[in-house]
């Protein structure tokens, strides 16, 4: 359905210290602001440090690895309690990214989702179904599944927040210097979780994606997902994770980036 003003939903407050009324508009995504969670640099600056003194990107992975495994005890799944006790289960990213992977709409996806949230000010549109009217059921099941324990622990919103600063630093020194978009695809088969804010002709659309939504860079790839191809120009600032960031992680083999969302300009080609 077609509407020409739709407001957007959202946090008056966020941690990136933009509006986010301003932030998940079409008018950012096209001439975008630089984004930093507040405090995170801060709190870490040895970390980023050391990163701006790695001679290279698989260098600099392996720093934000070390670094994340010391902080948050990732190299194992779980832990173990005194004399035996019940194992316990540590969130990690890497388990987030695996079951985004997998399914975006299960409870990894209501965790990387509610970050977004409680970061960028952005509600989600969709879990398992569009995530209109509050309360609702929909809603309900989204706030159980972001709230769960069982990936809502070890300071899971703090590794996202290094992880999102670790990926803007490498895409400003090593990957992208100097550019502000890149042309990225996704793949869709309907509308419902990609509302149509305004029709600009034919094949020129503003659209609005999830508050997080999967992008490859792939044009071939995104046509696997779906019969049609949205093609937007997605601000650095709003890439989460990427492809290529990591020499391992679950996301390996489509080439795919996690987007912040908001309203973006794009071009639907049908097939």
């Amino acid at each position: 359905m077609d509407a020409k003003t739709d407001n957007f939903k959202g946090h008056s407050t966020n941690l990136v210290g933009i509006p986010t009324g301003l932030l998940a508009s079409a008018a950012f995504n096209d001439y975008p602001l630089h984004l930093s969670i507040n405090g995170v640099r801060e709190m870490n600056r040895q970390f980023f440090e050391t990163l701006a003194n790695a001679p290279g990107i698989a260098e600099a992975g392996e720093v934000f690895g070390h670094y994340m495994s010391l902080l948050f005890g990732l190299d194992g799944n779980a832990v173990s309690g005194d004399e035996g006790a019940k194992r316990r289960f540590r969130a990690s990213y890497r388990r987030l990214l695996q079951g985004w992977g997998f399914d975006s709409n299960g409870p990894e996806g209501a965790v990387l989702k509610a970050w977004v949230e409680s970061r960028f000010g952005l509600l989600p549109t969709f879990h398992k179904e569009p995530l209109d009217r509050f309360p609702s059921p929909a809603w309900i099941a989204y706030v159980e599944e972001k709230m769960s324990s069982r990936f809502h622990n070890n300071s899971i919103n703090l590794q996202l927040d290094l992880l999102y600063e670790f990926c803007q630093f490498m895409l400003a020194h090593w990957f992208s210097p100097g550019r502000r978009h890149l042309t990225l695809y996704r793949g869709i088969n309907g509308f419902d979780e990609h509302r149509i804010i305004e029709r600009l002709d034919k094949r020129n659309a503003v659209i609005r994606q999830n508050n997080l939504v999967s992008f490859t860079a792939n044009r071939i790839v995104a046509d696997e997902f779906g019969d049609t191809i949205l093609e937007a120009r997605v601000p650095l600032v709003k890439i989460l994770f990427f492809n290529d960031l990591l020499d391992r992680h679950p996301l390996k083999g489509e080439g795919e980036y996690l987007v912040i969302g908001g309203d973006y300009r794009v071009t639907m080609s049908y097939f």
